[in-house]
C-alpha cells in the first residue's frame, strides 16, 4: 500500500503554510493535485508522487533542514506574508541568504507592536505554535503613560471580559520598576534618552487578537510602546529592530519541546 497523507500535511511539509491555513487555502479552491483542482480537505495525496499546485505555483517536497529564524519585528512592519495594501512585511525583512526559503511567520504581532516573530518554513511546527491548544506563554513589555491604578492591575490579574463580550483567562502582570524606560534591549550606558510611564510586563497564554490593546482600552490606559520579548522558551535579548538570526539547535529543541513535538 502506498505511503499517503492529508493534503494539509502535505502543504505543511513542504513549508507552504501551517496545516490550518493549508485547509483554508484547499477550501478557497486555490490548491490543485495533478492539475485537478480540489476542496476536500481530507484528500489523502501521496508526497513526491502527486503534483501538488497552489495559485499555479508547483510545490516541491522540502528537500533542506528546515529554517528557523528570530526577526525583531518593528513598528510599521506587518507580520504576514503578504500585505495586499503593499505595506513592508516581516519577510521583506529577511536577508538575501534565507530569501530563497518559503517561510512564514509563526504567529502574529500588530502593526503598531514590536518584538519577537518566530519565522519558519517547518509546517508543523508553525501549526503546533499557533494552536490555541498548547498555548504557548508570550512575555509583554508593554509602556503605558503616566501611573497604573492597582484597580487596573487586579482587573488583569483576575481576568476579565472585553467590551466585544469575550472573557479572558487571568494574565500575570507585574510593575516593573523606575520611571524612564527604554524597551530596545540595550544597556543603560548604551541609551540616548528613554521614554517615561509605567512600564509593564505580561505574560500571556490565550491568543487573542490585539489582547492586550483591548483590555487597557476598556481599563483606560494608554500604551505608548508594546514590545513582545518571549515567547514560549524564546527570548528577545539584546536585538534590535529589524534584526533577524538563525535559533540556535539547543533553541529550536527547546521550542519543539515546548509544542509537544
Amino acid at each position: 500500500m502506498e505511503n499517503t497523507v492529508r493534503i494539509n500535511k502535505a502543504l505543511a511539509d513542504a513549508g507552504v503554510c501551517s496545516r490550518r491555513r493549508a485547509d483554508e487555502l484547499v477550501a478557497a479552491g486555490r490548491v490543485r493535485v495533478n492539475g485537478e483542482t480540489v476542496t476536500s480537505p481530507g484528500l489523502q495525496v501521496r508526497p513526491g508522487k502527486d503534483e501538488l499546485e497552489v495559485d499555479g505555483k508547483a510545490i516541491r517536497p522540502a528537500a533542506q533542514a528546515p529554517c528557523y529564524l528570530l526577526l525583531y519585528k518593528p513598528v510599521r512592519v506587518v507580520s504576514t506574508a503578504y500585505d495586499p495594501e503593499g505595506r513592508t512585511t516581516v519577510l521583506d525583512l529577511v536577508p538575501p541568504t534565507w530569501k530563497a526559503r518559503r517561510l512564514y511567520p509563526a504567529g502574529r504581532l500588530d502593526f503598531f507592536s514590536e518584538g519577537l516573530v518566530l519565522l519558519t518554513d517547518d509546517g508543523d511546527l508553525t501549526n503546533r505554535v499557533v494552536h490555541p491548544r498548547h498555548h504557548m506563554p508570550r512575555i509583554y513589555r508593554v509602556l503605558i503613560r503616566g501611573e497604573v491604578p492597582e484597580r487596573a492591575l487586579e482587573a488583569m490579574r483576575k481576568g476579565m471580559t472585553l467590551a466585544e463580550g469575550e472573557t479572558l483567562a487571568p494574565v500575570e502582570v507585574r510593575v516593573l520598576p523606575g520611571q524612564l524606560h527604554d524597551l530596545s534591549g540595550v544597556s543603560a550606558a548604551q541609551r540616548p534618552t528613554g521614554q517615561r510611564g509605567t512600564l509593564l510586563e505580561m505574560t500571556l497564554h490565550q491568543g487573542l487578537n490585539r489582547q492586550i490593546r483591548r483590555m487597557c482600552r476598556d481599563l483606560g490606559l494608554t500604551i505608548l510602546r508594546l514590545v513582545r520579548v518571549a515567547q514560549g522558551p524564546l527570548r528577545l535579548g539584546v536585538m534590535r529592530p529589524g534584526e533577524v538570526r538563525e535559533l540556535s539547535p539547543a533553541e529550536v529543541a527547546a521550542l519543539k519541546k515546548a509544542a509537544g513535538m
